[in-house]
């Protein structure tokens, strides 16, 4: 007899092969097979095992149970309810990015100055963002190397890149060196842009640690977003320089 059960709680390849080595444990389990995008796992027993015992075996961190059967009608319902349940999620990163803005303008509002607006926009987004990376900077590098490229292949630059985040936040509020923070900007969200476009294009659910791992967010649009405006701002404003 087959069964499929939702599991909740995976947010990576790691987690998926737990979970499907967890349950493929068990007496009476022939095969186990977990889908990662659809958060299901679909078990082939002997007999028939109750989900107590299958719980039993897996971590606290994840959560499984039997998987109902669903209409057309409910099957919109629960996607809206995920749609709701990724901006719940996504809400703290909206906030933070909102008081960014805020005292962005706040500091240059009076004359306006365009350019001091994405310099300082810049250093308090590097500051905020580092500040969350470093309250767990052993658990960060794990998280950021499941997308980041380059931290793929040099596991040492997970633990450096919020010291280079704080760097470069100090640099483009004090104004020091600001051609050298912006060329390093391009270079670093750069090749962190790009593990986030092959990690959306894959529909892989993986946890993003652009605010560390105190935070629970998915990786979504969102976080291309808004390092798509950072690179952009990076680049007017070193094109800015150059051409004075």
């Amino acid at each position: 007899m087959t069964h499929t059960y939702r599991v909740s709680g995976m947010t990576c390849n790691g987690c998926k092969a737990s979970v499907e080595e967890s349950l493929s444990a068990l007496p009476n389990v022939d095969i186990v097979s977990v889908d990662l995008e659809s958060k299901t796992a679909t078990i082939k027993m002997k007999t028939h095992v109750e989900v107590d015992t299958l719980q039993d075996v897996l971590s606290d961190k994840y959560k499984i149970s039997e998987q109902k059967e669903t209409n057309v009608f409910n099957s919109v319902s629960t996607e809206t309810n995920e749609k709701k349940s990724e901006l719940k999620q996504l809400f703290p990163l909206f906030l933070i990015f909102g008081y960014i803005i805020i005292a962005s303008i706040l500091l240059n509002y009076r004359p306006w100055d365009s350019s001091s607006f994405m310099l300082d926009f810049m250093g308090l987004f590097y500051i905020v963002f580092s500040f969350f990376k470093l309250l767990d900077l052993k658990g960060f590098p794990e998280s950021f190397r499941m997308y980041d490229p380059l931290a793929k292949a040099v596991p040492a630059y997970g633990w450096i890149y919020p010291f280079i985040e704080l760097t470069l936040g100090l640099m483009f509020l004090m104004r020091f060196q600001i051609n050298i923070a912006l060329i390093v900007t391009l270079i670093v969200l750069g090749i962190t842009t790009v593990g986030v476009t092959k990690a959306l294009f894959s529909k892989t659910t993986i946890q993003c640690a652009c605010l560390g791992t105190a935070l629970k967010l998915p990786m979504t649009k969102a976080t291309f977003i808004e390092n798509s405006i950072m690179l952009v701002m990076a680049f007017i404003m070193l094109s800015k320089t150059i051409a004075a």
